[in-house]
């Protein structure tokens, strides 16, 4: 067995392929609609037909998806080029800082309240 990719629920498939095309810059390798795959190996699912296909039911529960409880990791060679152009666009919950261990990254969320870390690489 091995670990494919996340694949987090997204309420709006096209408001989300645009932020993360848009905004983070990343590549579509494939779109099926209702699932997108990046480059590097992410993917969203629109999170109704998701849930359908995975439960056999609606969801009922309220949106938004993200709860704030799940990190999606991404690495930045050029941090502060790619702080400097996505801050302006989006939710920030803070600033490039130093961690503990040492990596410099700053924290956003996307439009379902993922939380999205950017780093540089270690």
């Amino acid at each position: 067995m091995r670990f494919v990719n996340p694949l987090p629920f997204v309420a709006d498939i096209n408001r989300s392929k645009a932020f993360y095309t848009t905004i983070l810059g990343l590549k579509i390798v494939e779109d099926h609609g209702n699932f997108v795959t990046f480059t590097g190996g992410f993917a969203l699912h629109d999170g109704a037909s998701l849930f359908r296909t995975t439960f056999g039911t609606d969801d009922t529960s309220a949106p938004p998806y993200g709860r704030e409880n799940l990190v999606l990791y991404f690495e930045e060679v050029d941090l502060y080029t790619a702080f400097t152009r996505i801050a302006p666009q989006v939710d920030l919950i803070h600033p490039i800082r130093r961690e503990p261990w040492g990596q410099r990254v700053f924290r956003l969320f996307d439009p379902d309240r993922h939380i999205l870390e950017i780093g540089e690489p270690q």
